[in-house]
């Protein structure tokens, strides 16, 4: 008779297992959001594949990775964008009710970026990339990103949510 792997393991480890992959599967993601100006002042936002309207470009960050390297990358892979300043944190966004996928906890950058150069890597998940003038902004925008790009247009505090 052969036994599967995991009754190979003591009694307590399976235990142990199943608690901790419940406590890693109700954790909050973490992510970062680019409010991304080019040098003319445009917005640059993001059409995602999945809903079809426009975003923020941004993502989540990876093992290991900064929300600096994550804003880079996010911007290089999303947007084409290969030259990107910092500016300033516009806020921490927390309400579970934003993404309807999984709770994300989203910190939002402002930054000066260079005009895209690129395609986005990922079609299936990014369908264009286009640069908008405060009067032209798209609404809404994906995922509760409204009050995102505002507080940043706004040059307000710091939002924490």
């Amino acid at each position: 008779m052969r036994l599967a792997p995991l009754a190979l393991l003591p009694r307590g480890a399976l235990t142990i297992l199943r608690e901790a992959a419940r406590h890693i599967l109700k954790r909050p993601v973490v992510g970062v959001a680019v409010a991304a100006r080019v040098p003319d002042g445009r917005w640059v936002l993001i059409r995602r594949a999945d809903s079809g309207t426009w975003a923020l470009p941004g993502g989540t960050l990876e093992w290991g990775e900064t929300f600096r390297e994550s804003m880079v990358r996010e911007l290089a892979e999303e947007a084409g964008i290969t030259s990107v300043e910092f500016v300033r944190v516009v806020g921490a966004y927390s309400r579970p009710d934003r993404d309807p996928r999984f709770h994300g906890v989203t910190i939002v950058v402002e930054c000066r970026v260079s005009m895209p150069t690129m395609e986005p890597v990922n079609p299936l998940e990014i369908r264009e990339v286009a640069l908008f003038d405060d009067a032209s902004l798209p609404s809404p925008l994906a995922m509760g990103m409204d009050d995102m790009i505002g507080a940043a247009r706004a040059r307000a505090d710091v939002v924490f949510e």
